[in-house]
């Protein structure tokens, strides 16, 4: 009887082993704690939507609230200490993280979720360009991509990261016929951008980037290119002039001021404080840049 009593004991052992195993495998810090990283802001949006309220997740955005679009980025020792200790890394991919290839390649534990995967890509110059959250659908079909994944990674919890992902969804999908009943019947549709971050935002409401102030946030445009901007606006009856607030607005100052052209700006959503308190702020940015556009181009 006593053997019987060890033995069946060992069995439930064994079962409650097996049942929690898949998170315990994945967890770095060995105390069952599934802890996701993300790489930028717009990522971390999505993955607290994702990840509400679930039991024992965490989630901790890799770069600093005033990082912009990560083009140059440069890891700094605090990051690669943060993604030491994830067990999940969610990133945007279509390019954007692209220096941290020989980072993940040797971190072969480390589960990497890629939010853009199998989104069909536009191209600036023969590369594809990253910036596929600006669409409203696509960014829909990121979270998608995220809940999927992370359902892969943790099936204990699949049935919360959908519920969540439906959630925040209809959220997107509420927003996105909000900002077509704003901006489908615009008087003009023709704007300069500060960079290549609004191409897919551009095509979703039909509007025409006649020119971008500069191609790399950060590298200051040519006097000759700021002449050629200059000349493109003053040949068009009605072009909106845009800067970004992450970046200094001094050369689209210079292009207002020599065309007469209001400057306004819209928002990328790539910087902010990483909080709960951030789940909404892709839905609000949004809105005011519709707000935005709609008085820039009526």
């Amino acid at each position: 009887m006593k053997k019987i009593l060890i033995l069946i004991l060992a069995l439930l052992l064994l079962t409650v082993a097996s049942g929690c195993g898949n998170r315990t495998e994945k967890s770095a810090s060995g105390d069952g704690t599934l802890r996701i990283v993300t790489s930028f802001y717009p990522m971390y949006i999505d993955t607290i939507n994702v990840t509400k309220g679930v039991d024992g997740v965490t989630v901790t955005n890799m770069t600093k609230p005033q990082t912009g679009c990560l083009h140059d980025y440069q890891l700094t020792t605090e990051d690669m200490k943060i993604l030491e200790r994830a067990d999940i890394f969610v990133v945007n991919g279509a390019g954007m993280e692209s220096f941290l290839d020989n980072v993940i390649k040797n971190r072969h534990s480390l589960i990497v979720v890629d939010a853009s995967k199998n989104i069909p890509l536009m191209e600036e110059d023969g590369e594809p360009n990253p910036h596929v959250w600006l669409s409203v659908p696509a960014s829909i079909a990121q979270v998608k991509n995220i809940t999927k994944q992370l359902q892969d990674a943790d099936p204990a919890h699949a049935e919360q990261y959908q519920a969540n992902c439906d959630a925040y969804v209809a959220k997107l999908e509420e927003l996105n016929s909000e900002m077509h009943a704003k901006l489908d019947n615009v008087a003009h549709r023709d704007i300069v951008t500060f960079h290549e971050a609004f191409p897919y935002f551009a095509r979703d409401f039909n509007l025409n980037i006649v020119s971008v102030i500069e191609r790399e946030p950060g590298s200051d445009p040519s006097p000759a290119d700021l002449e050629i901007t200059i000349r493109q606006i003053r040949e068009l009856p009605h072009t909106a002039l845009f800067a970004e607030p992450q970046y200094s607005p001094a050369a689209a100052e210079t292009i207002s001021r020599e065309t007469g052209m209001p400057l306004y700006s819209l928002d990328p959503v790539v910087t902010g404080e990483s909080v709960p308190e951030a789940a909404d702020e892709y839905l609000t940015r949004m809105r005011q840049n519709a707000e935005i556009l709609y008085e820039a181009l009526n």
